[in-house]
C-alpha cells in the first residue's frame, strides 16, 4: 500500500508540471488562481477517482493527450471569463455634481455648493472622487499661505483649523557657491511680501476642509482614481468613470478585482491638479486652449524635504526664498528656479527647490540640484542637527495668466491647477485654487436653481440634456485671481532673457506696469521641446550625498511612502512614439528621463533599452511634460496607490 501510495504521488505531480510545461510551451500562463482549477478538475479530480491498481496503465499516451485537450480548452474559458470580468457592465450612481479631486479647489467648490443649497433649502447632491488612499495623501505644496480665499469660505477658520505659524520673518537671498546676499525688502516685488501669510501644511489642511465638506454632506471617496471622462452621444461630458482595482501585472484580475463605477453627474468638474489627466483630455477633445488662443502652458518641478530640527536651529514664522547657486551661475542663466526654505511650529523646517521644465541642458538633475544646494552654508544651517523625516515632489504649473485654457465645456468646467491659476512669480497657487473652487461652485448653483429641475440628490434622476455654465469664466475674469495673475503676466517669459533681465522685468511690472503693458512676452512652444541636444552640453558632474544633509534619491523616495503594488504599469510609452526612447531620447538627448525624474521611474538597461520602475512614482507628472516628443501617457494607477504624505 504504501509503494503504491508513492507511486500515485509520483504520477499526481507528474502530471502536474506536464500541464504547466505544456501551457508556457504553448504560450498560455496561467494566474495561481487559474493554475489551481485546471489542476484540480484535470489532475487532482481523475486520480482521486481512480482504481489504484489501475495507476500505471492510466499514465499513457492517450491519457496525456486528453490532459493536454482539457488543459488548452479549460484554459481558454478562463481566458474568456477573464475578458467578460473585465468588461462587465459597471455599477452606476447619479449625482449634482461629480468632483475629481479632493484639493483646496475641489473641497471648495463642495463646501461652497452645499453651503448655498443648505441656506435654500436644496438637496443638491455633491461626491468628490479622490485617487489618494486618504485627502491630502497625494498633496504637496511649499507652503507659504496667503488666507485671502479662506476669508470668504469659512470665515472662522482660525478656531479650528491646522494653521498655527503666521510669517514673522521674510528674506531673500541671492546665492554664489560660498556666500549670500540679502536683498533688502523694500527693493523686494510686493508679490514676495507675505505679512499677514502663514506657514501651513497642505495636506493638513485639505484634510481639515474634507472634514468639513462631509459635514456639510459632500460624499468623499478616497482611494478612487478616475480613469475615464463619460461623454453622451453629441460628445458631451456626463460624467466619469473609476479605474478598475484588482488587475495584477499580467492584466488579469486577481481575487480582489472590483469592477469601477460609472459617476454620472449634469456637472463634472475637474480638480485634478497640475496636468491632470482627464483635464487634458477635455482640454483636448473641447479644443480649450485654441478657443481662448491660450499659450502652451509651462511648468516646474518641485521637490521638498521635511525636517525635524532642535530647538536651537527652528526660528517659527521664519521665510527665506533663494536665487542663484547652483542653478543660475551668471546674471544671463536662463534656467528659472530657485530654493525655499519654512520654518513651522513646533520643530519643522519645509526645504525645498524647484526647477522651471523649460530648461535646456538634457544633464541636469532637478533632484541633485536640490540636493548640491542644501550644502550651501547659508541653506545648511537650517538643518543643523536636524532629521529629514519626509520627502516628495510635484509638478506646477508657471504659464500663468496667458496659458491659461477657456474654463467650461458642456457638463463640466476646470478648477484650480487643472486650469493653471498658480502664481509662479508670487511662489503660490493655493489660494487662487480655493478662490476657483469658490466661483464654481457659486456659478454651478446660480445655474441649477436657473433651470428649475428638481435636485438630483432628490429624484436620483439625471436629466437628459447636458448644460455649460458660462457664467463661471466670466465670473473668475472678474475675479481677483485674474487681476493678480494678469499683473505679472509677462514676468514668468523675461526670464528666458536671463536671471537679472528676468528680475529687472519683474520689479517693474509689479511696482509700475501691473500688467498694463501693450505688448505679450510669447511663449509658442511647450517645454519637451526646449531640450537641447546632449552635444550642444556639457554633463554636469554632481557632488556625492553625505547621507546627513543630502541623500541620494531611493533612500529619499522611501521617505515618501509611495507604493504601487503588483498592477500594470499607468506609465505608458504612447503606441505612435515606441521608437522615442531609445532611437529619439537616448540617441539625441542622452536619456533626460533618468535626471530629471525625481523618483528614480525611468533608466536605461545595458542593452540601452528603457526599463520603467513604474512603483517609485510619485505622480508628479514631469514625464509627461519633458520627455522627448512627450512621448509618455500617463494615466491613473490604481486608488489608493502613489505616494502617503502626511505634512506635506
Amino acid at each position: 500500500c504504501c509503494c503504491l501510495l508513492l507511486l500515485q504521488t509520483f504520477v499526481f505531480f507528474f502530471f502536474a508540471q506536464l500541464s504547466i510545461f505544456y501551457t508556457a510551451d504553448k504560450g498560455i500562463f496561467l494566474t495561481k488562481k487559474e493554475y489551481t482549477m485546471v489542476f484540480s478538475r484535470v489532475v487532482a479530480r481523475p486520480f482521486a477517482a481512480m482504481p489504484w491498481q489501475g495507476i500505471v496503465r492510466q499514465a499513457n499516451r492517450n491519457t496525456i493527450s486528453r490532459c493536454q485537450s482539457q488543459i488548452r480548452s479549460l484554459a481558454s474559458s478562463i481566458r474568456m471569463r477573464s475578458d467578460d470580468i473585465l468588461n462587465s457592465e459597471r455599477e452606476a450612481m447619479p449625482y449634482d455634481v461629480v468632483i475629481v479631486g479632493a484639493g483646496p479647489a475641489g473641497l471648495a467648490a463642495g463646501i461652497r455648493l452645499k453651503q448655498l443649497a443648505q441656506e435654500a433649502g436644496k438637496e443638491y447632491s455633491v461626491c468628490i472622487l479622490e485617487k489618494g488612499a486618504e485627502v491630502g495623501a497625494h498633496i504637496l505644496s511649499g507652503n507659504v499661505f496667503e488666507p485671502r480665499a479662506l476669508d470668504e469660505l469659512l470665515p472662522n477658520w482660525r478656531d479650528e483649523a491646522p494653521i498655527h505659524t503666521p510669517v514673522t520673518e521674510d528674506n531673500f537671498l541671492v546665492l554664489n557657491s560660498t556666500s549670500s546676499l540679502t536683498v533688502p525688502n523694500m527693493l523686494l516685488p510686493p508679490t514676495l511680501h507675505n505679512e499677514g501669510n502663514y506657514i501651513i501644511s497642505l495636506s493638513q489642511l485639505v484634510r481639515w476642509l474634507g472634514e468639513k465638506a462631509e459635514e456639510l454632506g459632500v460624499d468623499i471617496f478616497p482611494g478612487f482614481s478616475v480613469s475615464e471622462v463619460l461623454y453622451d452621444e453629441k460628445g458631451s461630458v456626463r460624467g466619469v468613470a473609476t479605474r478598475d482595482m484588482g488587475i495584477g501585472k499580467d492584466g488579469k484580475p486577481k481575487d480582489t478585482f472590483a469592477r469601477g463605477m460609472e459617476i454620472y453627474a449634469r456637472q463634472t468638474l475637474l480638480a485634478e491638479g497640475c496636468r491632470g489627466s482627464c483635464s487634458e483630455e477635455v482640454m483636448a477633445k473641447f479644443g480649450l486652449r485654441e478657443a481662448v488662443d491660450a499659450q502652451p502652458q509651462t511648468y516646474g518641478i518641485g521637490m521638498k524635504e521635511i525636517w525635524e530640527v532642535p530647538d536651537d536651529v527652528i526660528q517659527p514664522g521664519l521665510v527665506e526664498h533663494t536665487l542663484g547657486y547652483p542653478l543660475q551661475s551668471g546674471a544671463l542663466d536662463t534656467t528659472f528656479g530657485g530654493g525655499f526654505i519654512y520654518h513651522m511650529k513646533p520643530n519643522l523646517v519645509l526645504i525645498g527647490y524647484v526647477v522651471g521644465l523649460d530648461y535646456e541642458n538634457p544633464y541636469l538633475s532637478p533632484y541633485q540640484t536640490f540636493q548640491q544646494w542644501k550644502h550651501h552654508p547659508a541653506v545648511a544651517a537650517h538643518l543643523k542637527g536636524g532629521q529629514c523625516i519626509e520627502y516628495g515632489a510635484r509638478c506646477l504649473n508657471e504659464g500663468g495668466y496667458h496659458a491659461i485654457p477657456k474654463l467650461t465645456f458642456d457638463g463640466g468646467a476646470l478648477l484650480g491647477c487643472s486650469a493653471g491659476f498658480l502664481n509662479a512669480i508670487k511662489i503660490k497657487g493655493s489660494h487662487t485654487a480655493l478662490k476657483s473652487g469658490i466661483v464654481c461652485g457659486e456659478e454651478v448653483f446660480a445655474a441649477f436653481e436657473k433651470t428649475g429641475l428638481e435636485p438630483v440628490g432628490s429624484s436620483f434622476e439625471l436629466p437628459e440634456e447636458s448644460m455649460e455654465v458660462e457664467s463661471y469664466q466670466t465670473a473668475m475674469e472678474n475675479s481677483w485671481v485674474f487681476d493678480e495673475l494678469k499683473e505679472v503676466r509677462n514676468c514668468h517669459s523675461a526670464f528666458h532673457y536671463g536671471v537679472l533681465p528676468g528680475m529687472a522685468y519683474t520689479a517693474a511690472s509689479t511696482f509700475f506696469l501691473k500688467g498694463r503693458e501693450p505688448w505679450t512676452i510669447p511663449n509658442s512652444s511647450p517645454d519637451s521641446s526646449k531640450t537641447g541636444l546632449g552635444g550642444d552640453h556639457k554633463p554636469i558632474e554632481y557632488p556625492k550625498p553625505d547621507n546627513v544633509i543630502s541623500f541620494d534619491l531611493l533612500t529619499n523616495l522611501a521617505r515618501s511612502g509611495t507604493n504601487h503594488e503588483d498592477q500594470p504599469s499607468h506609465l505608458r510609452i504612447k503606441p505612435e512614439k515606441s521608437v522615442v526612447p531609445e532611437d529619439v531620447s537616448l540617441q539625441l538627448y542622452e536619456g533626460p528621463e533618468q535626471r530629471f525624474c525625481p523618483a528614480k521611474v525611468y533608466e536605461y538597461d545595458e542593452n540601452k533599452k528603457l526599463v520603467i520602475n513604474n512603483q517609485n512614482c510619485l505622480h508628479c507628472k514631469a514625464c509627461s511634460i519633458k520627455t522627448p516628443l512627450e512621448y509618455i501617457n500617463w494615466t491613473v494607477p490604481e486608488g489608493g496607490g502613489g505616494p502617503a504624505y502626511t505634512n506635506m
